[in-house]
């Protein structure tokens, strides 16, 4: 009696095995790779051209000092969406992950937060929720994007 196709042997294809076996690790490879990208305070700060601003020196400022300055504002704009809206969200309106820093107190007392946290950081229980900026990106650059998020504040 001959075989049936159903009491034959799959069809072993090392071919198709070998493809399939490289398409699986390709996907674990993707996952693994993408996972530190997704992961909040991980970021490499973009850097800020902040031709036409005075310079500050080393010793930061207390309050800004570009409040209402036109080309501190165009440059924090610029700088905000390069740096900060990955977490923060477009036009400062945060999803939910890091604060709305449309509801930033304004004027010098909302100033001494934004320092504080652009230079130090956010850090609990040893997981970065905001990297460190001071340095990376200068006080110039982000007194200007503080300057651009007093023009989107919400009370």
């Amino acid at each position: 009696m001959p075989l049936t196709r159903s009491d034959r042997r799959p069809d072993h294809r090392p071919g198709r095995l070998r493809t399939l076996a490289f398409a699986g690790l390709a996907l674990v490879a993707v996952a693994a790779g993408s996972a530190p990208a997704f992961a909040h305070g991980d970021m490499t700060p973009q850097p800020v051209d902040t031709t036409g601003l005075d310079k500050l020196g080393e010793a930061w400022k207390d309050a800004n000092p570009f409040r209402g300055n036109p080309r501190a504002i165009e440059i924090g704009a610029s700088a905000f969406n390069q740096n900060c809206a990955r977490c923060h969200g477009l036009g400062a309106v945060s999803g939910g992950i890091a604060p709305d820093l449309r509801y930033l107190e304004a004027g010098d007392s909302g100033d001494e937060w934004f320092k504080e946290r652009v230079i130090n950081g956010a850090v609990r229980n040893g997981v970065t929720y905001m990297p460190r900026f001071g340095e990376a990106l200068g006080q110039e650059a982000l007194w200007a994007i503080r300057s651009w998020l007093e023009t989107v504040h919400a009370d």
